[in-house]
This record gives structure tokens, sequence and C-alpha cells, in this order.
């Protein structure tokens, strides 16, 4: 994986202190912390504004967490590409997920230590099913999903409960589903439940994987 801030120990340790000073002054809370994984999936959930993505980054380096994020193209055009990299960004061409998915389990099972946030329902809009990559990357690479989370109401960030993937999809969104029902973004008109299409589940009971969910 590319270079990052999280490789420069002088300014990682900057960002930190800023981070909590930035987190504290405007009154936000980090609860939880981080799991004793080498590897694994973060869910980044609810996505429903812009704020997200810079309270996502403060609240990683806080928790001094070596994270790379997936973000669409478009994030990642023009000169601000090479800061986004540098802040940990991996450019996602929707329109190959099968690519995405197949080459994020490769880079699993390439690195001793590696944790990529993902936010599954891939917009700010209201969706009617989140994605279903995160789980099949997860599934894949045989990592676990951590559930981080922004909850605006409460203006508290963090790690929730982990859950290992067993393939039975359903099972798993269940609990998943269960821990998000609580957690409300910037925007609640916009937030999306927590859940996948009944083709995704179907595929998956019938050993087919439909990675773009």
């Amino acid at each position: 994986m590319h270079y990052t801030v999280f490789d420069t120990p002088v300014i990682k340790t900057i960002f930190h202190w800023i981070s909590l000073a930035y987190l504290k002054i405007f009154g936000w809370r980090c609860e939880g912390q981080l799991p004793d994984f080498k590897k694994y999936v973060v869910i980044a959930a609810p996505h429903t504004s812009n704020w997200d993505f810079p309270i996502t980054m403060f609240l990683a380096f806080a928790f001094r967490a070596k994270a790379y994020w997936m973000g669409k193209q478009t994030l990642f055009k023009g000169p601000f590409g090479f800061i986004m990299r540098w802040l940990g960004g991996i450019p996602i061409d929707r329109s190959k997920a099968n690519n995405v998915v197949d080459s994020t389990i490769q880079v699993f099972n390439e690195h001793e230590n590696m944790v990529i946030i993902i936010p599954p329902e891939g917009t700010r809009n209201r969706v009617s099913y989140w994605k279903t990559g995160f789980y099949h990357i997860a599934l894949g690479a045989n990592v676990p999903i951590v559930l981080g989370f922004v909850d605006f109401s409460r203006k508290t960030g963090g790690i929730g409960p982990v859950v290992v993937p067993t393939g039975n999809i359903e099972a798993d969104m269940y609990a998943i589903c269960s821990f998000y029902a609580g957690i409300t973004g910037k925007y609640p008109e916009k937030s999306s439940l927590a859940a996948v299409s009944p083709e995704s589940i179907a595929r998956m009971s019938t050993g087919y994987s439909a990675r773009t969910g």
C-alpha cells in the first residue's frame, strides 16, 4: 500500500494531539477502543454528510489507528489527489466492484497488518440497501468486521462491537443492524437502514457472491 501520514512519526503525533483538541473543543467524545487484531475491515456509518469524513479522520488520529479508507474516484482528481492518498485514501471505481473486492482481499493476504475503513452506503444520500462489498472483503480475507460509528445526536464517535462474518449474511447483518439502529447521522432523514437486499441474501445462499451488493 502507499505511504500515508500514519507512516510519518512526528506528523502523526502532531495530528493525534490536534485531533484530540478539536474533538474536545467541539464537544465530541471518543468511545470504545481499537480491537486487538492485526487485520480487519471497519464499517464507517452512518454516512449522511460531508462532515463525516473529517470527523472520522480526527477519530482515526485520536485512536492512533493506521487505517486506509475507500472513496469515490472524484475525490482523488486534481491537486488534492495526493493529499487524499497521503491521508490513507484508496480511489474506488464503482463500475468495477468485483475487481475492488478481489484486489482488496489480495491486499489483506499480502500484508501482516491492514485496516481498511469502508462506508457501506456508498453515498451520502439515503439508499434502500447497503452495498455488500465490505462483507465480501472481510469474508474472503478471513478478517473481522469492526463497527465504527459517528453519532451526531450524542456527539460521540468511535469503535463498536466486532462481527466475525460467517457466510450467513442475513444473520450477520441482523447483528450489525441491531447496533446501528441507535446511531444517528448528521442528517437523520438521509440515514439508511443497515440492511442488504433480498437478492444479495439469495445469491449468497446459493453460493454465488454478487459483490456489488
